[in-house]
């Protein structure tokens, strides 16, 4: 699978995570979602191991940052993702107290400036590749719980090759259930049994016109009725109108729509074939322009992209 870069989220409590197979590839990704928060006047809070905070601030000194000046005026704060992990793990164990003192009185001090912030965090990437899988969930869940309390964006990665193993399937599923949107991984990663497996239960291609998309919407509403889903028409309606016309108006490509039937949700994919990342302005996984991705993550539970050698899948899941 080829994974292209994008854009991470810049919205207040989206928590994005991005699957990355190359090293460059996440220094691109980082640190054009922290050159842009400094472009913007926001703060930019890194938690991260010396060597990516290296590259990272490489490539920011190439985009014509003065990290050192950033750094002086508090716009960049950088902690090293060991140490940050060595303050709140006790006995091994991430301790609540100690990481809402330690990660959230950072995340408290960079917002008290009035400013908005931006944070990149791979405590977890290093736990889960060490092994530690269960306390690698508990931390996300501390970034979520934090989330709750603080208007911060929060971005983070890990190496595809470390979570793409069969005996972490369920708790894969777990960390991509903990994110508000995944990118660069499969679009429908095998859900463990009991959390309501997806299957893609109708699908249908269309050709890329202008009238494509209310044939689009019209195939999902009719599918969500013969399913007695009807609650979910009118979200849907919206998600798979903005989801084709992207394909359309974008990609400019034919498609197809999938509609895959979950325990406690919906989900619908596009399937497209441009390579692009789709983009969305102001809060999205991928800001930079467009409106209406942002209708799809205000409606959506949870939605990602899938990016494929000859095109993508973006998705979007409906609570039943």
């Amino acid at each position: 699978m080829a994974v292209e870069t994008a854009e991470p989220s810049a919205g207040p409590h989206d928590h994005v995570v991005q699957f990355y197979e190359r090293e460059d590839q996440l220094a691109a990704t980082v640190s054009s979602y922290l050159v842009d928060a400094l472009h913007a006047g926001e703060v930019a809070v890194v938690v991260a191991t010396e060597a990516h905070r290296d590259a990272f601030e490489a490539s920011m000194v190439a985009a014509g940052i003065d990290v050192a000046l950033e750094r002086e005026t508090r716009s960049y704060v950088a902690l090293d993702a060991d140490e940050a992990l060595s303050r709140f793990l006790i006995d091994g164990q991430p301790d609540a107290a100690a990481f809402h003192a330690v990660i959230g009185g950072l995340i408290r001090q960079a917002a008290g400036t009035g400013r908005k912030v931006r944070a990149y965090g791979e405590m977890v990437a290093i736990l889960w590749e060490a092994g530690h899988v269960t306390e690698a969930i508990e931390v996300e869940s501390l970034w979520n719980e934090l989330g709750h309390h603080l208007p911060f964006s929060l971005f983070c990665a890990y190496p595809l090759e470390s979570v793409a193993r069969e005996d972490r399937a369920e708790a894969f599923y777990e960390v991509c259930h903990l994110h508000s949107a995944v990118v660069g991984v499969p679009s429908a990663p095998a859900p463990p049994v009991g959390a309501g497996s997806a299957r893609a239960d109708e699908a249908r291609s269309f050709v890329s016109t202008l009238d494509a998309p209310k044939a689009a919407r019209r195939f999902v509403v009719g599918t969500l009725a013969r399913w007695d889903q009807d609650q979910l028409a009118d979200q849907a309606a919206v998600v798979v109108s903005e989801l084709a016309t992207n394909a359309v108006i974008h990609a400019r490509s034919d498609f197809t729509v999938s509609v895959s039937s979950l325990r406690q949700a919906v989900r619908i994919s596009v399937r497209d074939t441009s390579v692009a990342p789709p983009t969305q302005r102001d809060s999205a996984p991928m800001a930079s322009s467009g409106r209406g991705l942002g209708l799809v993550a205000a409606l959506a539970s949870r939605w990602g992209v899938e990016l494929l050698a000859d095109g993508k899948v973006v998705w979007a899941e409906l609570a039943g």
